[in-house]
């Protein structure tokens, strides 16, 4: 079971896991859990409701990382407001179109990412360690799938800051031929070993 993923009964899966790994998934998960941000809670008197309806921003967030986990809903170009091409109509109305559709799903999407990445960490701080320090992790279905996302908001996040392209990943990609003295390196064994962790989950929940 050693860094595969393996069925449960109900649905579930479990996985063994060492200490280092343990700690390099719950320093990652509260890393992201920091990019993506404590979200809005209501002020001291305010209506939870009022918060509850509250609009998000209408901009793609400045972080290329925080753009690739929360992309705008519509394609199309990225001139900027004002600028070369700014005057093309299907251009504006793309952007207006994804200004709206930002500003009313963002915050839902962010406290969804949020509670994916808790659900990661509880479950982690929730092992039993043996004497080696490792452990088995056994999720739930429901649970599996927050790891799901949450390993794929990861992956995300890590590959943008790596500057990843689709070429880079293949077996003969230049993910697999970095020398060790690439400051790059760890970052890359952590990318491409959180892809075989969710290659793994993937496989063991199908039917």
């Amino acid at each position: 079971m050693a860094g595969h993923f393996e069925a449960t009964p109900g649905g579930g899966a479990a996985v063994a896991l060492d200490e280092v790994e343990i700690s390099i998934l719950r320093s990652l998960a509260v890393q992201l859990l920091e990019l993506i941000g404590p979200g809005d809670q209501p002020a001291e008197g305010e209506d939870p409701l009022a918060a509850l309806f509250a609009e998000g921003p209408s901009k793609p967030p400045t972080d290329p990382a925080l753009a690739r986990l929360f992309p705008d809903a519509y394609g199309g170009p990225e001139a900027p407001e004002g600028g070369a091409g700014a005057g093309k109509p299907e251009e504006q109305e793309l952007r207006e179109r994804s200004a709206e559709f930002r500003r009313f799903t963002e915050m839902d999407l962010r406290t969804g990412k949020r509670d994916d990445a808790l659900a990661v960490v509880r479950t982690l701080d929730a092992l039993s360690p043996a004497q080696d320090g490792g452990a088995v992790l056994t999720l739930t279905g429901d649970e599996c799938l927050s790891w799901l996302r949450s390993l794929n908001d990861l992956r995300l996040t890590i590959g943008t800051r790596l500057e990843v392209s689709d070429e880079d990943q293949g077996e003969e990609g230049s993910l697999y031929r970095l020398p060790d003295s690439d400051p790059r390196k760890p970052m890359v064994m952590a990318y491409l070993w959180l892809g075989a962790l969710q290659e793994s989950l993937v496989e063991t929940l199908m039917p």
